[in-house]
């Protein structure tokens, strides 16, 4: 099962938090679990610091190679630069990480 699915899975179960700010504002909370963020983000300084911060929180985060693709598995009609998983619901995040 790839990222986007397991994302998917998760919009269903559990509950994720979408864009850049949302993310942010979950990972110096302490609420993200796990991070996702879209690789082919233009500028790239949109999400250059997500990574930093979940390193210094503790926070597993996985870079995928497409906004597209995040932002369907998000259940959005537009790409999004990332997802921040709050609750799992059931789901195994353990290929997330």
């Amino acid at each position: 099962m790839d990222a986007y699915e397991i994302i998917e899975k998760i919009r269903k179960e559990g509950k994720i938090e979408k864009g850049t700010n949302e993310v942010t504002k979950a990972i110096e909370r302490g609420t993200a679990k796990v991070v996702v963020y879209a690789s082919d983000i233009e500028p790239k300084e949109i999400v250059q610091h997500i990574p930093v911060l979940c390193k210094e929180k503790g926070i597993p985060c996985k870079e995928v190679d497409s906004k597209k693709k995040l932002g369907i598995a998000a259940g959005l009609p537009v790409a999004t630069s990332s997802i921040a998983v709050i609750d799992t619901g059931k789901v195994d995040v353990s290929q997330l990480k």
